[in-house]
Parts: C-alpha cells; sequence; structure tokens
C-alpha cells in the first residue's frame, strides 16, 4: 500500500509541476511561444520560459505541441482582427501585403498595443525607440502611428532585399546591419531563425487558406529605404 501511495503521490505532482522538454504554446492568433514548462493557474495559463514567466488567458490558447511539431492555426481575415482597418490603411499606403503585416504584429506583440520588450521595443509591431523617432512617431504606443510606421520600415526592408521575405523578416527583428555582416544571409541566431520561421508559417497559413486582405496592392516603393545602417532590431 505504501508503494502504491507513493507512486499516486508522485503522479499527481508530476501532473501539477511545469514539464522540462520543451514545448510550444500555440496562440489562436498563430503565435507560438516556446516554454520550458506550464501550469493552469484558474483562467490563465502560467507560462515558463527563458528569462522568466508569463501569464496569458486560458481561452487565447489554442494547442501545446512538443518542439518542431506543428498544427496550422487557422487564420482570420484582416477586417475581423484587432486593429483590422489600421492594417489595411497601411497595407494600401505602402504596398505591403495586409496578411503579412497582420503576421509580423501576431508575433511581435499579439495584437497587445502596449507591449514592451526586454529590448525597449514598443508597441503593435515593436518599435525601438530610436527607430520610431527617425520614422517620425510622436507616440510610439498610440496603435495608428505604430503600424503605419512599422509598415513602412518593413516596405522599406523589402524594397531593399528584392522582396526576399525571409531577409526582410531577419532585418526586421535582427537589423540590416547583422544581415550584412553575415553575407545578406540570415544571422545565426536562436531568436531571428525562429522568428522568421513563425512569421513565415502564419503567412503561408493565411495564404493556404485563402485568407487574403481585400484590395492588396502591388509591391511599390516604400518612402523610406532600409539601409544596412539602419539601426538593429531587437539585439
Amino acid at each position: 500500500m505504501r508503494l502504491k501511495h507513493l507512486a499516486l503521490s508522485a503522479f499527481f505532482v508530476a501532473c501539477a509541476a511545469p514539464s522540462l522538454r520543451a514545448e510550444y504554446v500555440v496562440l489562436r492568433s498563430g503565435q507560438r511561444l516556446p516554454v520550458t514548462g506550464y501550469q493552469i493557474l484558474g483562467d490563465k495559463y502560467h507560462l515558463q520560459m527563458k528569462g522568466g514567466t508569463v501569464e496569458v488567458p486560458a481561452e487565447q490558447v489554442l494547442a501545446i505541441e512538443p518542439e518542431e511539431v506543428f498544427t496550422p492555426v487557422p487564420p482570420v481575415e484582416v477586417s475581423q482582427e484587432p486593429f483590422g482597418e489600421l492594417i489595411r490603411a497601411a497595407a494600401k499606403r505602402y504596398g505591403v501585403d495586409a496578411d503579412l503585416i497582420t503576421s509580423v504584429i501576431a508575433a511581435e506583440s499579439n495584437f497587445n498595443p502596449k507591449a514592451i520588450s526586454r529590448r525597449d521595443a514598443r508597441g503593435l509591431m515593436q518599435l525601438l525607440p530610436t527607430t520610431a523617432t527617425r520614422l517620425g512617431v510622436k507616440n510610439i504606443l498610440d496603435p495608428q502611428e505604430n503600424i503605419d510606421a512599422g509598415t513602412r520600415y518593413l516596405s522599406g526592408l523589402l524594397l531593399l532585399y528584392k522582396n526576399d521575405l525571409a531577409l526582410a523578416l531577419a532585418a526586421y527583428n535582427a537589423g540590416p546591419e547583422r544581415v550584412q555582416r553575415y553575407g545578406q544571409r540570415v544571422p545565426p541566431f536562436a531568436e531571428t531563425l525562429s522568428y522568421v520561421r513563425r512569421v513565415r508559417q502564419t503567412y503561408d497559413q493565411r495564404k493556404s487558406s485563402g485568407s487574403l486582405a481585400a484590395d492588396k496592392p502591388p509591391r511599390r516603393a516604400a518612402p523610406v529605404t532600409a539601409t544596412a545602417s539602419t539601426p538593429a532590431g531587437r539585439f
């Protein structure tokens, strides 16, 4: 009986304790958060991540998957998502696919306009203050200004890299000078590699499911072109 009791105790402790293996918490927005453990506390998930913990409402969690196993996330039309009209307006203004802008926002801030990273990137599209100032942003946390400037910057990167999406996303995350430093390739940083993969997966899922933004304009030159001397993205 004692052995049975110990076995049951160990079982319940294991269930209550966070998992030690790497897993992804898949959010309804399409964002995947790499976690080393998680617990359900009331109506929230308490996630253990590298560098700390974070709480996410349970209703936002679509699935929990082992590392490198991905289940397609049902996309939502841009017009039905938070800030959809602002995204569509910026897409028309700078010639960037609205689905791509949405995918970047999902990965950057999960649609939280007040998000501030540990590297001081801010807002929906996680602009660094220096980049925001260069783009004429007055209130970096204002959704309209943030989306407009972030899309403008992304458009410049797409122009700089001749619509090479992987390089543009890598430069958005790590900075154009780092892409240049590694011979115009995606820098071999775990965060950047994961970022490029996540954004492209979300973007590809939206396209393959037919979640296309209406009135999508052709690519055109951005008013401001990013250069290799542009301030770094997140490093």
